[in-house]
């Protein structure tokens, strides 16, 4: 890319706060576009760095993604290349286009989120993934990890609410998304889009109380017919989540647990390159 005449600097992140810090540093310097090389963790970290700094995109660099993490499940539904020199071909002819984010206060700790705010099932095998074998196995550790796990989930007691939506009872599994996937390849939210002003919600409650009966079904029936018949799902610009006990949703993989959560989309809070018709008709 250097050898193409576009100027590209490195830097690592080792620890948490690492992305914060060279964001600033970035800013401060007054490049054009940050890119953020790994998973969703990582895209969620470095988006949520520039949301913090500006309050809208006119100012704001815009935000490139070069897929390096473990399932790549934002990556993989907005269709941007796996190949790193094609992801950086495709941030530099691309020009950017607005997209949504969402802002999640969990007891008053707020966080950004670009993908998916996630909870039960799918959250809990993203948590207890063990990176060894993510390293060795990829997106198939989670899985395995899901199969092993799968007999011992149980159900969670919920009650959320938004503008003219109401529902309480039990669920196996909870998509917010401004994308569409999470969890290694887990489908929850099919038709979300990233700049639409809107969040998908879907809700997977137990078929009769059995976790192992609703997650057979669901194979069984495919995606989109077993989601058609079995969830609730809506569309909203802002929710709020309360547990009968604590819970964990995973912000693009990163967990996070409280008793309440309040979620709400902010249109347009970042610029992205993304290709021609990421995110459109699923």
């Amino acid at each position: 890319m250097r050898d193409r005449g576009i100027a590209l600097d490195v830097r690592v992140i080792w620890e948490h706060g690492d992305a914060s810090r060279y964001v600033e540093e970035a800013i401060a310097t007054g490049v054009d576009c940050i890119l953020a090389g790994g998973g969703d963790g990582t895209l969620g970290e470095v988006a949520g760095a520039i949301a913090e700094r500006f309050t809208g995109p006119v100012r704001a660099p815009s935000l490139g993604l070069v897929p390096l993490g473990t399932a790549n499940d934002f990556a993989t539904a907005a269709g941007i290349p796996t190949q790193p020199l094609d992801a950086l071909l495709l941030v530099a002819q691309t020009p950017p286009r607005p997209l949504d984010m969402m802002q999640v206060d969990a007891d008053g700790e707020v966080r950004w989120c670009v993908n998916m705010a996630s909870g039960g099932f799918g959250a809990d095998v993203t948590v207890e993934t063990h990176d060894g074998l993510k390293q060795v196995l990829g997106g198939l550790a989670y899985l395995v990890t899901g199969i092993a796990r799968l007999g011992q989930f149980d159900p969670i007691g919920a009650r959320i609410s938004g503008p003219d939506f109401a529902w309480q009872g039990e669920f196996i599994a909870l998509g917010v998304g401004n994308g569409r996937q999470a969890g290694g390849g887990h489908v929850l939210c099919p038709d979300a889009r990233v700049d639409d002003g809107l969040l998908d919600l879907t809700l997977i409650p137990p078929l009769s109380g059995e976790v192992v009966a609703t997650m057979t079904t669901m194979v069984s029936e495919g995606r989109d017919a077993a989601l058609a018949r079995h969830a609730v799902q809506a569309r909203l610009d802002r929710l709020e989540i309360e547990g009968a006990q604590p819970l964990t949703l995973n912000l693009d993989g990163e967990p996070m647990q409280a008793k309440r959560f309040s979620v709400r989309c902010v249109p347009a809070k970042l610029l992205m390159h993304l290709p021609d018709g990421a995110f459109g008709p699923a």
